[in-house]
């Protein structure tokens, strides 16, 4: 981490401008300069809307990218980070938390406040418990969510996808799998997270024919009945790569009447593809996947997995230094009117697979 006292100073390796050398001289003399001779800049103020005014400077100058955990997908949106960094001029500092806990990822914001980062672009764990500290971030530098929206708290805008559609493009997945109808059972890492809540919710309202609503939220822990397809239940692991594992593995043998595995988190496909190996189920019992592991992307060439729906975390990253950097120069004009920069999923199955993990390998560097 590359920590200033000054989050305005510019890097070291840029030199000292020349009115810099102007100003320090007739600050030395006692001579008047318009805004004083203060060493530093005032902090920003907050604005009656509760967000950080723009920093009176002319490029942003580090931007932090905050994720939920640590995560192939988030490798590939570190990429897309670096990129924009190049791009743009300016450093960015990609924060993963060790372990998936709110008091982790606020220590990790806490640290960049400290450290002096001008912006900050957070994917939230718990969005509904968060409200308050956001807003407190949101008071001292421009803030923006990505991959999971908290939309009760003052952040600029939010950049991901509608994980309510892609859910459901992930129940349609289930549904080529099994056309007749079936018992499937979800896993997911956890339901705190916003994205969580609508991605689980659009497979279980796909599955079940209903009309579209976000809002709803079924029970996780009983069976969930349609005319053809029944969802066994709902298994999180809290973010924890062995224990998705095992858990699937656990539901392998508990439920012999299951006959589709839908993996909801980028760890989860992979972790039930190995359950499903050592058990010789593969085939036998669907898999059914969500985002871009390299496991998950072979599965699918090999036939061993059905499909999975795919976001793009380089251009989460990417989009997320653009936008912040717009905004540091621009102010509200670059927040969009309905403060929701969409990029939109996308289903991959044997058809597309060869092509898009040929795009995906180029956009991580190999």
């Amino acid at each position: 981490m590359t920590v200033r006292s000054d989050p305005f100073a510019l890097p070291a390796s840029r030199g000292i401008p020349p009115q810099w050398l102007l100003l320090a001289c007739l600050c030395a003399f006692g001579l008047p300069w318009q805004g004083g001779c203060s060493s530093e800049p005032p902090p920003p103020v907050a604005s009656d809307t509760g967000e950080a005014e723009v920093p009176a400077v002319d490029e942003a100058r580090t931007i932090a990218f905050v994720t939920n955990q640590i995560a192939d997908f988030w490798n590939i949106a570190k990429a897309g980070c670096q990129d924009a960094a190049k791009d743009f001029g300016l450093e960015v500092e990609v924060k993963m938390p060790p372990e998936a806990t709110v008091v982790e990822q606020k220590r990790i914001v806490e640290d960049l406040l400290t450290a002096g980062v001008d912006a900050i672009a957070i994917s939230p764990l718990d969005a509904d418990n968060q409200t308050d500290f956001l807003n407190k971030v949101a008071e001292k530098v421009p803030l923006i969510t990505h991959d999971s929206d908290a939309p009760n708290c003052n952040r600029l805008m939010y950049i991901g996808m509608d994980n309510y559609k892609a859910g459901r493009m992930c129940g349609e997945l289930v549904k080529e799998a099994l056309p007749e109808g079936g018992k499937v059972m979800i896993f997911i890492g956890r339901l705190e997270q916003t994205n969580s809540k609508y991605r689980r919710q659009g497979v279980i309202d796909e599955l079940l024919d209903r009309p579209e609503d976000p809002s709803r939220f079924d029970p996780v822990d009983q069976p969930i009945e349609g005319e053809k397809y029944t969802i066994l239940g709902t298994i999180t692991d809290q973010g924890k790569h062995e224990v998705a594992k095992e858990k699937a593995a656990d539901a392998i043998n508990t439920y012999p009447e299951m006959q589709a595995m839908v993996g909801l988190f980028e760890y989860n496909p992979p972790a039930i593809y190995q359950a499903l190996s050592q058990a010789e189920k593969l085939g036998q019992i669907k898999l059914i996947g969500f985002d871009e592991n390299d496991l998950t992307l072979q599965a699918i060439k090999d036939g061993d997995c059905t499909g999975t729906v795919v976001q793009d975390p380089y251009q989460y990253g990417y989009r997320s230094v653009e936008k912040l950097v717009e905004y540091l120069k621009d102010g509200e004009a670059a927040i969009p009117d309905d403060k929701y920069v969409d990029i939109p999923p996308r289903k991959i199955t044997q058809e597309n697979v060869d092509e898009f993990w040929a795009d995906l390998r180029a956009k991580k560097g190999g």
